[in-house]
């Protein structure tokens, strides 16, 4: 004898969806996961959270980097394509730009709106990847290959600059070879340079006048706000002395306070402060006494930012 279909029989389909939705949840998860470690948001949730509770008057006494908005946007720096843009510093003496190229050493000087003005080659050095601005033309280079610092002299006469002709700073042994001693920028305030490491992020001080020969030992400068996944550049903002550090693979800047206490931070992603697109590599920072923001990325990109 036949019996009718049951009214019970289209739920199984329905339990076996059901039994899929803990599947697609744990999928959705992974993918969500790992597109939160590619754009490095595990790098900026907590910074985001810590920059909501500072107060106006710490925004105020601070760079406050979410108000900066870029008005030079990726400009292409003129016959540097096969190049390797690899830091910047601002000369207040002279109110230009110094950027240091690392795959074919040389120095080049810019205008603020990014215009070459001059290309210095670099003789002797290795793979030059940090540059300083400090008192009367001085200027120090970083060489990582070379684990060293050297201090050199910069004027408008100045075509070329030979390694030889200098006695560089030994910097030490890093922890990793390969991403040793990366960044130098000066702070006139506490007549100091500040040197750092690229992996894993680690800053020094060595003391000077910005004007004698580099001696004496580089020290620790501790800071519990270094969660970056890397270190590129270092800058010192004139006006408050912190600390600007840039991280090429967290596509980040981070202010840092006097006691190297986050305080502010910028996302170096297209669509946020302006940017049109993604810093393809941010390699180099600096800031003027405005307040203006500089940076360079490989192999030859220009940018400005201001404060809104």
């Amino acid at each position: 004898m036949a019996f009718p279909p049951s009214a019970s029989t289209p739920a199984a389909p329905k339990r076996r969806r059901f039994r899929r939705w803990p599947l697609w949840l744990t999928a959705a998860a992974v993918i969500g996961y790992g597109v939160a470690i590619a754009m490095h948001w595990d790098d900026r949730g907590l910074l985001w959270i810590q920059e909501g509770f500072e107060s106006p008057v710490t925004q105020k006494e601070s760079i406050w980097l979410p108000d900066y908005h870029v008005d030079i946007d990726a400009k292409v720096l003129p016959g540097m394509e096969d190049d390797e843009a690899s830091d910047l510093a601002y000369s207040p003496r002279t109110r230009t730009l110094f950027a240091v190229m690392g795959k074919n050493p040389f120095l080049v000087e810019l205008t603020l709106d990014g215009e070459v003005l001059r290309k210095i080659p670099l003789v002797g050095w290795s793979n030059p990847e940090g540059v300083a601005v400090l008192e009367d033309g001085q200027l120090v280079i970083v060489d990582e290959r070379r684990h060293d610092m050297t201090l050199v002299k910069v004027d408008s006469h100045t075509t070329t600059l030979n390694r030889a002709d200098y006695k560089p700073f030994d910097l030490g042994e890093s922890v990793e070879k390969n991403k040793g001693f990366e960044a130098a920028a000066w702070d006139p305030a506490r007549q100091r340079i500040v040197i750092g490491e690229e992996r894993p992020p680690k800053l020094y001080t060595l003391d000077s006048d910005g004007r004698g020969p580099l001696v004496g030992e580089k020290r620790d400068l501790p800071s519990t706000e270094l969660d970056l996944r890397n270190l590129s550049a270092l800058s010192v903002d004139p006006r408050t002395g912190h600390l600007l550090v840039l991280s090429a693979d967290s596509n980040m800047l981070l202010e840092l306070d006097e006691q190297g206490e986050q305080v502010s931070f910028m996302t170096l992603l297209g669509g946020f402060n302006g940017l049109g697109d993604t810093l393809p590599r941010a390699e180099g920072v600096a800031m003027d006494g405005q307040g203006n923001l500089y940076m360079v990325s490989e192999p030859n990109l220009f940018y400005r930012f201001r404060k809104n």
